[in-house]
This record gives C-alpha cells, structure tokens and sequence, in this order.
C-alpha cells in the first residue's frame, strides 16, 4: 500500500517536472525551428519571386540579405522608376560598432540582393551613392540615405546567384578541415570584386596564414567581448524566447548558433547568463577551432573603411561571395572580431594595433581590411535566420 502510493506521488511528480520541461521548451521554440511570420519572407520569396514582377519583388529580395546580428537596418522607398535604400540608425549594436560601418555593410548586403532581383525581374538597375562618411552613432537616430536604384525596362536575367538568394543562411557549425575547396571556386571567389575599383578580395588558404588571422581574431574576441558596453549591445540582439522572434522577427536565435539540434533544444530552456557561463567555459565550443576547420579565409578591403560608399561596396562584395558559397554547397561565417576592434580601438583613442596586424597581413598599404570571413564545407545545415516583413520597411 504505501509503495503504492509512494509509486503513485513520484508518477505525478515526475508528469509535472516533465510536463514543466516540455511546456518550457514549447515556449521556447524547441519544436518550432524555422516556423511562425517571423520566417514567412524566406518562403514566400522562394515560392513565388521568380514569378512575380514589380518593385516590391526586389524589396523582398533585399530583405534576406545578411546585416551584423540581424539587425536589419534597411528602409526603401518605391516610386515607378527607382528605390531608395535609408539606414535606419537605431537599429545598431551599439559600442561594437560605433561607427555604424558594419551596418552600412549590411546595407551594401542588401543593395546586392535588390541590384540581382533587378536582373532577375526584367528591370535595368543603375546604382547612384550618396557621398558621405561614417560618424560616431548619433544622439537621435534618424534614417539616413544612401542609395537610390533607377530602374528601366531591361532584359530579363536570372543567375546562380539569384537563386541562391533563398538559400543564404549563416553557417556557425565546424567545417570539415580536410575537404579543401574546388580551385575553380576559389579563383572565382578571387574575381568576384573585379569590378570594383573601391574593393579587393584577398585570400588565404595557407594554414600558416589561417593561423596568424585566427590568433589576431581570437584575441580580439576576447579582449572586445569584455567591455561590458560592448556586451549590452551585443545582447541586446539575441532571441531566446520563441514568442519573442515572432514579435521582433530580427536578432540572433539559438537555431542559428551552428550547435547540433540536441544542444540546441538544450540551450533553448536555460537562461541567458547560463548560455553565456558555458560558452565562456569551453561548453559551447571553442572560437578558434571553428575558425581552423574553415580551409579558407578571406579579407575584404577596401580604400578608406570610413567611406560610406566604400562600405556599401564591401557589403555587394561579402552578399555576392555568399551567394556564389551558397549556390555551390559551400558554408560562410563572418569573423570580423579584428576588424570591431580597429573601430574600437579608434573609438577609444588607442594605438591601432589590430590595424597594423591585419594590413601586415594584405602587404599592400592601398587596402584597409573591412570584413573579415571563412567558407568550407560545413558539419551542420545552416537555420534561417527571422526576418521583418515587406510593409515594415517601406516607407
């Protein structure tokens, strides 16, 4: 009788622990990776944008490029001939970026997209910068322009590229370090920038120099990652409650964190502060070594990373070698630690020794390092990442 009942009481004891879990891992997204509005852009796109012509089609394009953290911060104006591309200056991660030149990047990142659905949809795109350079982020954020696209009636072009728009996701999982990249990728990696007089490609696929760049990249991690500021943020951007991607549709989401789906669904049920304890204690993995399981680095650099057109060419560049990755079954990762800590340490008014580091490193004093990248044939298939609807960023 009172084993009975002893079995009895653990039983409900055990329904209400578990039921607990699994009502916090409901919560939590845990069976609902890649679902909800949050992610109805990616699908809506690819089921119907090789169909549907109109200027909306290139926004919606625009909208699944990449953007530090997710955070989006693209705004478009349509009118029947053109679309104009505004930063929205809020949307930023604060001292990590104190410059917003990663942001612009992000919109460079976009302006590719839109400039590939142009083709794609029977327009003749013609891209017109406006000049301008990076400031410290300003006390009353306001949306800022920077390009306008003219369009005309041109001839209908699709391209690998193109297609591969739907596909681009983030890879943060190790890479297989012993399956080296196709050379006729590489070399076509290598052009990729051909055009642009105000931006290069530089890569390295020598293990020696993958070293020197994952040393300098490590310890700026760690030493930038420190500054509480920097920390906040950063933070600010991350998604861990289910409920909240769906509201925000932007951030950083543990599905994107390149962790297998258990540790996943693990990570999912614990708190922030835990999540952050065990990344800091080795739990997570480690930075560097997923950088070394990446066969190839590569640098974008440009003239002067303070430009704002220039930054805006570095993003065309960094969307353009992702969807060429994507297109051939490849994995990229931005690793722009280094590159944080140069506007960092100008930021702060300290010497410039992750400057000096990197052009070291290129051997051509013309280039200044902006974006900072690996690829390589990854362990894990990347998640989509949330993104905000079309009539959420036109103005």
């Amino acid at each position: 009788m009172h084993r009975r009942s002893f079995l009895k009481g653990a039983g409900v004891v055990t329904v209400v622990v578990v039921g607990g879990v699994v009502w916090r891992a409901y919560d939590q997204g845990v069976f609902s990776v890649g679902e909800g509005p949050a992610y109805e852009p990616w699908k809506d796109w690819s089921n119907d944008s090789g169909k549907t012509h109109g200027r909306l089609a290139l926004v919606r394009a625009a909208i699944l490029a990449a953007s530090p953290h997710n955070t989006q911060p693209w705004l478009f104006k349509v009118t029947d001939s053109s679309i104009d591309l505004y930063i929205d200056t809020k949307r930023n991660v604060g001292a990590l970026d104190p410059y917003l030149r990663e942001e612009h990047i992000g919109m460079g990142c976009a302006l590719e997209n839109l400039m590939l659905a142009a083709a794609a949809n029977g327009y003749q795109a013609t891209v017109k910068f406006f000049p301008g350079k990076l400031g410290t982020i300003p006390a009353d954020p306001t949306p800022k322009l920077l390009a306008r696209v003219d369009l005309a009636t041109g001839k209908q072009e699709e391209s690998e590229l193109y297609d591969a728009i739907p596909h681009r996701h983030t890879n943060r999982s190790a890479y297989f370090p012993q399956k080296p990249l196709p050379p006729e990728f590489v070399d076509t990696l290598g052009h990729l920038a051909s055009d642009e007089s105000n931006g290069k490609i530089f890569l390295f696929p020598a293990e020696a120099d993958r070293k020197k760049i994952v040393e300098i990249s490590s310890a700026a991690n760690t030493e930038i990652y420190s500054d509480p500021e920097v920390d906040r943020g950063s933070n600010r951007w991350i998604r861990i409650n289910w409920n909240s991607v769906q509201k925000s549709r932007d951030g950083l989401t543990l599905d994107t964190f390149g962790m297998p789906p258990i540790a996943t669904a693990v990570a999912k049920t614990v708190p922030l502060w835990m999540l952050k304890w065990a990344a800091s204690h080795g739990a997570i993995g480690g930075y560097s070594k997923l950088m070394l399981s990446a066969p190839l680095i590569g640098i974008i650099a440009v003239h002067d990373r303070y430009d704002q057109e220039h930054c805006l060419r570095a993003g065309r560049i960094w969307q353009r070698a992702h969807l060429l990755a994507t297109a051939r079954g490849l994995a990229a990762r931005p690793c722009n630690e280094a590159v944080e800590m140069i506007d960092y340490e100008r930021a702060h008014e300290r010497p410039a020794l992750r400057s000096r580091q990197l052009s070291e490193l290129l051997g051509d004093p013309e280039w200044q390092p902006t974006f900072v990248f690996y690829m390589g044939y990854p362990t894990l298939t990347a998640r989509a990442s949330p993104r905000r609807p079309v009539e959420n960023v036109v103005l």
